[in-house]
C-alpha cells in the first residue's frame, strides 16, 4: 500500500488568486546600511594622522 503524504506546501500557481497574492508581494530588498559610522570614523582617524604628523614635525 502506498499512502500520500500531506503536503504542507501551497503551489501558489494552484488557483488564481493565490497567484496573484503572491505575484504582487515581492519580496522587499533590505534598506541599504547608513554610511555614518564610516565616515565619522574615517574623520576622527585622518585627525589624529593630522595630529600625529604635527606633533612629529614640530
Amino acid at each position: 500500500m502506498v499512502f500520500r503524504m500531506s503536503d504542507n506546501s501551497v503551489d501558489p500557481s494552484g488557483n488564481t488568486e493565490a497567484f496573484r497574492a503572491f505575484s504582487q508581494d515581492a519580496p522587499q530588498e533590505p534598506a541599504a546600511a547608513s554610511k555614518t559610522p564610516l565616515i565619522i570614523g574615517g574623520v576622527a582617524v585622518a585627525v589624529v594622522v593630522l595630529a600625529l604628523i604635527i606633533w612629529l614635525v614640530a
